[in-house]
């Protein structure tokens, strides 16, 4: 197995595609089985021209990709730059003899509804859960289903690593498409299934730090938290009244993040506890009603479930994708070949005040791996077990011979 990347920085889409097709053709010195393109917004209005150009230069059986507010991309010799707001084109190229990879795209009408069996679903995808496959997911961001297909996908292929994220037209606002197998979508979801002698493995670091303990529902509506249990098992209370004893606990400059920064963790395990970093899945906090003291959650939640505040900030994020890495570097297998890494727009240098951070801590951590990606509308990877759509998060697929 063989995984290159090649990226360009040329302002000319035929110079940019001619440079990262020689590179990653020589790099890979074998015909590729896979390939995937992530291409700048700056080049919005020349979309339609990416897949016969790239059709020219190269032969790629299983070919996907899509636009991005930034782009993610490294060379040979060189490291991964995350390049933002500039034009850029980085292309990945895999060689798999042990594997096989199915590019599919699925339109938004074509959906099965969740009341679907599993095999409405395998008809779809065109492979068999029998072949322990693992899905590479790009969608367009107005797709209002992303949510039933992740959940789809996770009831039909139980075992498979799901990661990916939503195209992004960064600030121009334009050029938001996705590519497959030589044709251009504007929307629905494209994606690539990956079976055989291949571990595509997920970090989904979300860039939170829990605040104060956590507490258990008491009583809630959809996604509206009513009344908290703290751990001592005393009387329930409103969770804003929980919530103004907190801030009152923390320091100055916690206080203050607190104000634009506060998110609510769910967590995902309600048998483990000793929670950690990982254990929640991360939810906007999206208003309080002061008459009765509920918060309202990004997400439907119920009673009995467990929740904890988080504080979100450059400190919190970098820490997150660090411990997250470290724990990999602990537990991997197998030495990876390439990664893949999807970003939020609101990360990057915005976040950190500095360009390549994510990337760079993943070098630090995994070495001169090959690195592509993009700049996100929302991030797709796995938490406790299920797949969800993220905000403000770096998930990273590392692929791997099993």
């Amino acid at each position: 197995m063989k995984w290159v990347n090649a990226l360009s920085k040329r302002p000319s889409l035929e110079a940019a595609i001619a440079e990262v097709a020689n590179t990653a053709r020589d790099t890979l010195e074998t015909a590729p089985d896979l390939g995937l393109v992530f291409i700048s917004s700056a080049f919005a209005s020349e979309y339609p021209r990416l897949m016969p150009l790239l059709q020219e230069q190269l032969d790629i059986p299983t070919l996907i990709g899509c636009g991005g507010g930034g782009v993610v991309g490294s060379s040979p010799d060189t490291p991964a730059e995350e390049i933002e707001r500039f034009p850029a084109l980085s292309l990945t190229l895999a060689s798999l003899p042990e594997a096989t990879a199915k590019g599919f795209h699925i339109a938004p009408e074509d959906l099965p509804d969740l009341d679907s069996s599993p095999d409405r679903w395998v008809e779809l995808i065109g492979v068999s859960p029998q072949d322990n496959p693992h899905f590479i997911l790009l969608a367009d961001p107005s797709l209002s289903k992303v949510n039933d297909l992740l959940e789809g996908l996770d009831f039909a292929y139980p075992n498979a690593e799901k990661i990916g994220g939503l195209a992004s037209a960064g600030f121009s606002n334009r050029g938001m498409s996705l590519f497959c197998n030589g044709e251009l979508y504007e929307g629905g979801t494209v994606g690539v299934a990956l079976s055989g002698n291949i571990v595509l493995d997920s970090i989904v670091a979300q860039g939170c730090r829990p605040i104060g303990d956590p507490y258990r529902i008491a009583r809630s509506d959809r996604n509206i938290v009513l009344e908290l249990e703290d751990s001592t098992g005393g009387e329930a209370q409103p969770p804003l009244e929980a919530l103004r004893e907190l801030v009152q606990t923390l320091s100055e400059a916690d206080r203050k993040l607190a104000q634009t920064s506060l998110f609510i963790g769910v967590v995902r395990d309600e048998f483990k506890q000793q929670l950690e970093r990982g254990d929640f899945l991360i939810r906007n906090l999206l208003g309080v009603d002061p008459r009765v003291g509920a918060i309202a959650v990004g997400d439907r939640i119920r009673p009995g479930q467990r929740i904890q505040f988080h504080l979100r900030d450059a400190k919190a994020s970098a820490e997150d994708l660090e411990m997250l890495l470290q724990r990999y570097n602990r537990t991997c297998e197998t030495s990876p070949v390439g990664a893949l890494m999807f970003a939020c727009l609101g990360r990057g240098e915005g976040l950190y005040g500095k360009p390549n951070f994510d990337s760079e801590l993943v070098r630090q951590y995994l070495g001169d791996l090959p690195i592509s990606g993009f700049f996100c509308n929302g991030e797709i990877g796995p938490v406790g077990g299920a797949t969800f759509l993220h905000g403000y998060t770096s998930v990273l697929g590392i692929c791997r011979p099993a």
